[in-house]
């Protein structure tokens, strides 16, 4: 398998949980405007080594997630502000700054977590 992404978190903003109880999750690199940290999981790399396409597998806490569909602005957004959405979706066309993903349940982030997409 080839690495498309890599990242660590940083943090896990006291009102991300409201978006994981729906099958969503936002990242954006730790360098955020604070008032959007408490609605993001952030993180301190930005390791972009090639676009994210469909198919690609998201993997998170030892868990695997086939992406079902890549918003056009996802690669350029992750690779300038380190910031996207994950959506558990399932479904095959997304929002522009979006990924979705299998629907499965969302394993629990923590600090340290990697976040890494592979091909």
């Amino acid at each position: 398998m080839e690495l498309i992404y890599r990242t660590t978190v940083t943090g896990i903003g006291e009102k991300s949980m409201e978006f994981i109880l729906q099958g969503i999750f936002v990242i954006f690199k730790d360098d955020a405007p604070e008032d959007l940290k408490e609605f993001c999981i952030t993180h301190k790399e930005n390791n972009l080594l090639k676009e994210i396409e469909r198919n690609d597998i998201l993997k998170i806490g030892g868990e695997e997630f086939k992406i079902t569909a890549v918003g056009s602005a996802v690669n350029e957004n992750l690779q300038n502000l380190g910031h996207i959405t994950f959506r558990f979706d399932g479904e095959e066309e997304s929002l522009p700054g979006s990924l979705s993903l299998e629907k499965k349940s969302i394993p629990e982030i923590r600090k340290d977590m990697k976040i890494e997409i592979w091909r």
